[in-house]
């Protein structure tokens, strides 16, 4: 029981950490350059990279299963490099818990950066500042709170993702078997109580991310 309940609920901090980390890395770096560049095309690039977030997982899932399956060159290229397939590993969990919390991050980051006055860095550029130190003096602090906010909602998505991972990752209990995952078999099976252990796991994780999130929002 203890072992049932133990092994989904490490894996998934395990995954929604690495996703995270992954998209608080990719979030910031793309919302720092899409929240001020300007070209064309803008408009399709910001709605490639919402995508994942109005798709329903199923299809996401899919889209992963095809690029990185041992059929597809990609695929074939990391079974190579890492001497097995990507798909039905923990590894793929990460994959599709990253794809699909990247939006919100990137969303919160841009929003942030975009609220950062441009006359306080070219003023920082001005007396002789270099990009890298105007971004990590003055961008990065002041766009400090819209960041830690996506990096909750992002880890608190990457626990929660079902759809894709199931598809990309399957349900191995002990290699890939999550909360989500987990939760579906307990209730498939009719352990209820199971079920019901996790699922309050999940709502407690989960209120308690949203709860940091409202504490740190502006004016607060």
């Amino acid at each position: 029981m203890m072992v049932e309940l133990i092994e989904p609920i490490m894996l998934s901090i395990q995954v929604a950490c690495l996703a995270s980390l992954t998209v608080i890395i990719l979030g910031t770096i793309v919302g720092r350059v899409m929240a001020r560049a300007q070209f064309k095309g803008k408009v399709i690039i910001e709605t490639l990279l919402l995508l994942p977030l109005v798709l329903p997982p199923s299809v996401v899932g899919f889209v992963l299963l095809v690029t990185f399956g041992a059929n597809s060159p990609i695929g074939e290229f990391f079974e190579w490099l890492f001497n097995q397939p990507v798909v039905f590993t923990w590894w793929a969990a990460v994959l599709a818990s990253t794809v699909v919390a990247f939006p919100l991050m990137y969303q919160s980051t841009k929003t942030g950066f975009e609220a950062v006055d441009t006359e306080i860095e070219d003023a920082a550029r001005v007396d002789g500042a270099s990009e890298k130190k105007v971004f990590t003096k003055i961008s990065l602090p002041l766009a400090f709170k819209a960041i830690v906010t996506g990096s909750i909602l992002s880890f608190a998505r990457a626990l929660g993702e079902f759809g894709a991972t199931l598809i990309v990752a399957g349900n191995i209990p002990g290699k890939t078997q999550t909360i989500p995952t987990a939760i579906y078999i307990a209730m498939d099976s009719g352990n209820m109580e199971t079920a019901w252990i996790l699922v309050t796991v999940m709502i407690f994780i989960s209120f308690m991310m949203l709860l940091i999130v409202y504490y740190i929002k502006p004016g607060k």
